[in-house]
């Protein structure tokens, strides 16, 4: 792709979106060219407040618009494998929110259609491309802290959510797990890889989604993870990784840190904090960038946020949900998981 400015899709017009499209105005080689809603009124709005110059009233014109380079599917996520496969399908590149799909059988049909059409997919798994996460990675596999021996991190809010908030509704994929616990589970899984074993235990909403949820991950090495979320009880939405010669912990916020705290055996502990050109705590640029990089070198994903590791992520969230009992519309064809 030559070097131009790289025009951007946007698919729904909530918070996120918002989110998104603010840090994208900010970037000087990104274009917002197009917003799509189920409805026209929402759409034109969304494309008057960020500047774009066409607003549709269904996805299917959206996919359709040759003059989209990437389309930013930010619809709930049971939505995702319908707006993303429609662009996918159409020829456009993909940027989708997590979670990446409801399950790991819709997330390999994203792949495979992304595969089939040559056309670059990503999961918009922000805290892969924060630098403080990618520096705590990069530490990690350098051996600063030794062998990982465990992973403990939570993401819970306070609520309440009253019953008809989607984050109550199944057909929505609703429940703490899929919206706040793949933070969690994509953390542990940054640094250790898909688990071996997968045990969990949650409280149920009488909708059936989860209210809160615990797993215990447990990988061949010995390494543990203790992950936890909920949306009934704030946590303090804190990280740590322990080694067998050090550990780092993450305060509030771990999933977009400005610092964290490196201690390792015999030394004093550092303290690696944000910079100035990183940005905002909350900033979503980063992932955009990454996704014009990849897109400017032809590259069909992210070596940060490759897919392999998405589908891994997924599968440890189906298996979660298997231990617990919480099964959503979207989910016929899902086979059942043995207990670990």
């Amino acid at each position: 792709m030559a070097e131009r400015s790289v025009r951007w899709g946007i698919l729904a017009t909530g918070g996120i979106a918002a989110a998104f499209a603010a840090d994208l105005v900010d970037l000087p080689d990104a274009e917002i060219v197009a917003v799509a809603s189920r409805r026209p009124e929402p759409a034109r709005a969304f494309a008057e407040r960020f500047g774009a110059e066409r607003a549709y009233g269904d996805w299917e014109s959206l996919a359709a618009d040759a003059d989209v380079d990437v389309v930013y599917v930010a619809t709930p996520h049971s939505a995702h494998r319908a707006a993303a496969g429609l662009c996918l399908a159409a020829g456009r590149n993909v940027l989708c929110e997590k979670a990446f799909t409801l399950n790991a059988r819709e997330a390999a049909e994203l792949v495979a259609l992304a595969a089939e059409h040559d056309r670059f997919l990503m999961e918009a798994m922000w805290m892969y491309c924060n630098p403080l996460i990618r520096r705590l990675k990069a530490l990690v596999e350098d051996g600063a802290i030794g062998e990982v021996r465990t992973v403990q991190a939570d993401f819970g809010l306070a609520g309440p959510f009253p019953p008809a908030h989607r984050l109550r509704d199944p057909a929505l994929g609703g429940g703490a797990l899929l919206d706040l616990g793949v933070y969690p589970v994509s953390f542990a899984q940054l640094l250790l890889g898909e688990p071996d074993g997968v045990a969990a235990h949650a409280v149920l909403s009488a909708e059936g989604v989860d209210l809160q949820t615990g797993a215990l991950l447990s990988w061949a090495s010995g390494a543990l993870a203790s992950v936890h979320c909920s949306i009934v009880g704030g946590t303090a939405v804190t990280a740590s990784v322990t080694g067998s010669r050090g550990r780092i912990d993450i305060p509030a916020g771990f999933f977009h840190p400005d610092r964290f705290v490196l201690h390792r055996d015999g030394r004093d502990p550092e303290e690696f904090a944000a910079g100035p050109a990183d940005g905002p705590r909350t900033t979503l640029r980063h992932e955009a960038v990454e996704v014009m990089r990849a897109l400017r070198a032809g590259e069909t994903q992210s070596p940060l946020v490759p897919l392999e590791g998405t589908l891994a992520v997924m599968r440890t969230l189906d298996a979660i949900r298997d231990r617990v009992g919480v099964r959503y519309p979207g989910d016929t064809g899902v086979p059942r998981l043995t207990p670990a």
